[in-house]
């Protein structure tokens, strides 16, 4: 996105402030539409999204003609096109597993799934970690009144936190991997997110011990008979996943080139890493028997969901970002000034990855990191040099970006995969607003403000 080479990153310098009016739109449909007309939502927020996203690319074709097209079109086959191959291979192949056995969700079993979640989203992402387990965790709740805390947690944990401890966890880590940050270097926000996912543990624990004894009769309830003893079924997924994951590995260690056509760059490297995500999920699909996927309540329509709002989010976004990428030269040059401290990175950067692809906006708060320190030194020599002089810096970016992708919705993709899960399997989830007003100011807030204040 952004990128100078076709040019349209010096459109940055130049956008007016109101082409971020169609992302504004986006946002706004997405939190309104849901909560005041569900059904019309239901059946038509294709149209809806494409409506913002002709809103977005109109006036950019119009004053900005072939440049403007060629950033739109880098964005979609650079940036969206794989996202969407990663999330549906991530999203087919876990619903092939089928995670059997009496769990039952009591206070300190839920409390168990959230912190697992936590560390395996580092190993595998956090989208390979919430797809393996959202539907467990919904199976084992089922006879609980109050549930939608429980899933909003999961969202904040391991679709978001637990993924701060290697490239693989998360997106905006493995870009800083891309740009040179060492593999392992992830590791030096371990006391962060340890500290952040502890304390969420925590009052998760006591909210849900609440609850619990809140229900009364549902806490009572009697014990499955029989219940099937505790396995895994589809486990031959398990090795599609860690395929999944050594392509994504392959893709940033491999460095074989670029195709280049029509002003438009993509990678040899990335190509090949999506050719083997497909093939991936043609074969889950084949060899799982489709008894396991109907366990498993497994339907297409959470990734469709996905797919087409996070199409119009990535071309309606494409403004902001690139006037962030601008710098101080770009009309949100106040923001890029205004940073001095770590902790100023800290909240710029998560505040705008919570609305933000969190990826990019971390591209862009790592470049004014850099321009700050080593101007006109290429990123080559300068990442080692913030690392080794700065890294808190660094630390306050990498942070910012992976722990606030849990405030909204669309600060994740598995945040809305796991709202669009959880809804199918009739849990009543907060819309847009609801989210952000009842959980994330009263809960990430306050931890995040503990954050900045023991390490920034």
């Amino acid at each position: 996105m952004g990128q100078a080479a076709n040019g349209f990153f010096f459109i940055g310098e130049h956008l007016p402030l109101w082409s971020v009016i169609p992302f504004a739109g986006m946002l706004l449909s997405i939190a309104l539409f849901p909560l005041l007309a569900p059904r019309f939502w239901h059946g038509h927020f294709g149209k809806v999204a494409a409506f913002w996203s002709l809103a977005a690319l109109a006036p950019m074709l119009i004053l900005y003609g072939r440049a403007a097209m060629t950033g739109f079109l880098s964005v979609m086959i650079n940036e969206y096109v794989p996202f969407v191959i990663l999330l549906g291979g991530l999203y087919s192949v876990s619903g092939g597993i089928l995670l059997t056995g009496a769990l039952r969700g009591t206070p300190a079993t839920n409390t168990a799934v959230l912190a697992a979640g936590t560390v395996l989203a580092s190993l595998m992402g956090t989208t390979g970690a919430a797809m393996l387990l959202v539907r467990p965790l919904l199976r084992a709740n089922l006879h609980r009144s109050s549930k939608a805390f429980i899933i909003v947690f999961f969202i904040f944990l391991v679709a978001n936190i637990g993924g701060a401890l290697t490239p693989l966890g998360d997106p905006p880590l493995f870009l800083g991997f891309l740009m040179g940050v060492p593999f392992l270097w992830s590791l030096h926000i371990a006391p962060h997110m340890i500290f952040s996912a502890g304390l969420l543990l925590a009052v998760f624990y006591f909210l849900d011990r609440h609850h619990y004894r809140k229900e009364g009769m549902q806490k009572n309830a009697p014990a499955e008979k029989n219940p099937p003893p505790f396995g895994i079924r589809g486990g031959w997924n398990l090795a599609f996943l860690a395929g999944i994951t050594g392509a994504v590995l392959f893709s940033g260690y491999a460095r074989l080139g670029e195709i280049s056509f029509s002003g438009l760059s993509i990678s040899v490297q990335g190509v090949i890493r999506d050719a083997a995500i497909v093939i991936i999920m043609i074969l889950s699909m084949a060899l799982t028997p489709e008894a396991i996927r109907e366990e498993n309540n497994f339907t297409w329509f959470p990734l469709k969901e996905v797919a087409i709002l996070f199409a119009a989010i990535f071309i309606t976004m494409t403004p902001c970002l690139d006037m962030l990428e601008a710098g101080a030269s770009g009309r949100l040059g106040f923001i890029m000034n205004s940073l001095r401290e770590p902790y100023h990175y800290f909240w710029a950067t998560g505040i705008l990855s919570s609305f933000l692809d969190n990826a990019p906006t971390y591209a862009a708060f790592l470049k004014a990191a850099l321009g700050g320190f080593y101007p006109g030194m290429s990123g080559a020599h300068a990442v080692p040099m913030l690392i080794r002089e700065h890294p808190a810096w660094l630390e306050a970016v990498s942070a910012g970006a992976v722990f606030f992708g849990a405030f909204t919705y669309i600060g994740n993709a598995p945040n809305f995969m796991v709202r669009s899960i959880s809804e199918e399997a009739g849990v009543r989830m907060p819309g847009f607003a609801g989210y952000v007003i009842k959980y994330s100011l009263p809960v990430l807030v306050p931890v995040f403000a503990l954050v900045t204040l023991i390490f920034f």
